[in-house]
């Protein structure tokens, strides 16, 4: 089983920036594959960046590419999303989820074995 707490979220202007992080617990937070996906409101979920389980290896959607950062630290069992250059397109509730049979960065969410509860992240224009 694995345990995961996005936090971090919260009301930014356009062309701002935000950290998200997300805490994991109960199991070997380098034994699995984390993401970020984010839901706006009325719209599927979607892709929004994941990392490997070394941190080694990183993928993008193409509406974030060059805007957004995933990282880890597999000390700390914490996984990051620094969000920069913000737009109001980027609003949406943002989920951290983790794939425990992954070795690389993978898009799909169903893919994903847990989810954390979501972050609110409205951007204003």
């Amino acid at each position: 089983q694995v345990q995961l707490v996005e936090s971090g979220g919260g009301l930014v202007q356009a062309g701002g920036s935000l950290r998200l992080s997300c805490a994991a617990s109960g199991r070997t937070f380098s034994s699995y594959v984390t993401g970020w996906f984010r839901q706006a409101p009325g719209k599927e979920r979607e892709f929004v960046a994941a990392i490997s389980r070394s941190g080694g290896s990183t993928s993008y959607a193409d509406s974030v590419k060059g805007r957004f950062t995933i990282s880890r630290d597999n000390a700390k069992n914490t996984v990051y999303l620094q969000m920069n250059s913000l737009k109001a397109e980027d609003t949406a509730v943002y989920y951290c989820a983790a794939a425990t049979s992954r070795y690389s960065p993978i898009t799909a969410p169903m893919e994903y074995d847990y989810w954390g509860q979501g972050t609110q992240d409205p951007v204003s224009s």
